[in-house]
């Protein structure tokens, strides 16, 4: 199963929950706190971290496409 992520970063706040849920996955910049997506296409045991990531997001930036749309 194949995942990929988009971000908004002209949306993205800096709150930093998708660090807390998937740390393998996203990262935040150190001078503004914006997210960094370290892996665009992570791995399957990755992806319910993702979803979760994507679902406590406030600024709801983060977008996916995987083979369960």
């Amino acid at each position: 199963m194949a995942m990929k992520i988009t971000v908004d970063m002209d949306k993205c706040i800096g709150a930093g929950l998708c660090v807390v849920a998937a740390p393998k996955v996203f990262a935040q910049n150190d001078d503004d706190g914006l997210v960094i997506v370290l892996d665009e296409n992570p791995p399957a045991d990755q992806h319910e971290a993702v979803r979760e990531a994507a679902r406590l997001c406030p600024a709801l930036v983060i977008h996916l496409q995987d083979d369960n749309d």
